[in-house]
């Protein structure tokens, strides 16, 4: 009976905290906003993708081979080539108006066929620096293959001694947003649960509910318990509705693995990270210094979790520190199974780690909590 009515406390304060989060609008929006409109703009808005780079052409030779080369830019990499002079090439680049302006000379035909090397330049706005790095490589090789199948009067290419087959596994076409939106949804994942589990314990203490909880029959590891689990269903459920919705319908990115064995993942995770955000709420005074400390603590959380860089490329010194972070066990259970369709025998490794490191936080989270009761009571 005891263990019966632990539980159903547990339950109803975790109903009181679904309905405190729903009284407050600008929560509710975070959410809202994180899970569809931050998915959806982090993986269609690559910027070292060639979608429509504004460019424009200094033609001072007007040749048939000139003209081969401007008609060789189009969409979608490319906008229609604007053709100008050199007068307007600083203007237009220092307006913004270009990213790139090719510049090809006068007598820039005759001295290709006369077996001579003219110099074509290429003007780059680098403050662009996503779309200037991938259009430099392909604006050269635009410009060689045009000048190669205009003197050879053919695209052929020589034989190579040998042949190399370039296969790219789990994301054949390299389309950058299938591995936006969902690197994106991994670090919010971790975002909001830390978040709506400060906010939540800052703003009974601001209100003076914890007062109220201390005189009923509620332990403190029954009020931790009830946030943890309260918090990290609204997390679970908003992550299940933007992978299903927003990644996969709205933008299309195949998830080859299990979903539920990713939940389950994510599950583990949110025990983790939900009790950082109760211990971190217990430090700070106020919401301004748990903004602070989230910037400083989420920052190395995501950079160094192996989502922006892979952790071999990493000093060793910071690979074994990031093993205790529960993100880094959670960014390589997702990749695994979402991308490349892992099942249970390759991701448990991490499921036990999360495990482990989520124990380890809550106890410390709880012990924390006891202590700041205790200083209130």
């Amino acid at each position: 009976m005891a263990l019966r009515g632990r539980w159903s406390n547990i339950f109803r304060l975790g109903i009181k905290e679904l309905w405190s989060l729903w009284r407050d609008p600008a929560m509710l929006f975070l959410i809202v906003y994180t899970t569809t409109l931050a998915v959806y703009s982090a993986g269609m808005a690559q910027p070292e993708t060639l979608h429509h780079v504004p460019i424009a052409i200094v033609d001072e030779d007007d040749s048939a081979l000139s003209q081969r080369i401007a008609t060789a830019f189009y969409a979608p990499q490319f906008t229609r080539p604007a053709m100008i002079t050199m007068r307007e090439v600083d203007p237009g680049l220092d307006a913004g108006r270009f990213t790139l302006v090719l510049h090809i000379p006068a007598h820039f035909q005759r001295d290709v066929l006369a077996g001579r090397v003219p110099q074509v330049q290429l003007n780059i706005d680098a403050t662009r620096m996503g779309q200037a790095f991938a259009a430099n490589g392909a604006v050269q090789q635009i410009v060689q293959l045009e000048v190669a199948e205009f003197v050879q009067r053919d695209r052929t290419v020589a034989a190579q001694p040998i042949e190399l087959t370039v296969r790219s596994r789990f994301n054949p076409a390299l389309n950058p947003a299938w591995f936006g939106s969902l690197m994106e949804l991994i670090n919010i994942v971790t975002m909001l649960s830390i978040i709506l589990t400060g906010a939540a314990l800052i703003r009974e203490r601001e209100h003076g509910t914890v007062e109220h909880l201390l005189v009923m029959p509620v332990t403190p590891g029954e009020i931790m318990l009830a946030k943890v689990w309260a918090m990290a269903l609204v997390v679970l459920v908003a992550t299940w509705v933007s992978l299903t919705a927003v990644i996969r319908w709205a933008i299309g990115v195949p998830i080859e693995g299990s979903v539920p064995l990713f939940l389950l993942g994510a599950t583990l995770h949110l025990f983790a990270t939900t009790s950082m955000g109760i211990f971190m709420a217990t430090v700070a005074r106020s919401m301004p210094q748990f903004g602070l400390l989230m910037v400083l603590v989420m920052m190395p959380l995501q950079m160094l979790s192996g989502g922006v860089t892979p952790r071999e490329s990493m000093p060793l010194w910071v690979q074994y520190g990031m093993a205790l972070a529960p993100t880094t066990h959670f960014t390589e259970l997702a990749q695994a199974i979402l991308y490349r369709g892992a099942g249970w025998a390759v991701v448990w490794p991490s499921l036990v780690w999360l495990l482990g490191i989520g124990a380890v936080l809550f106890s410390l989270a709880l012990a924390r909590f006891r202590k700041t009761i205790a200083r209130m009571a």
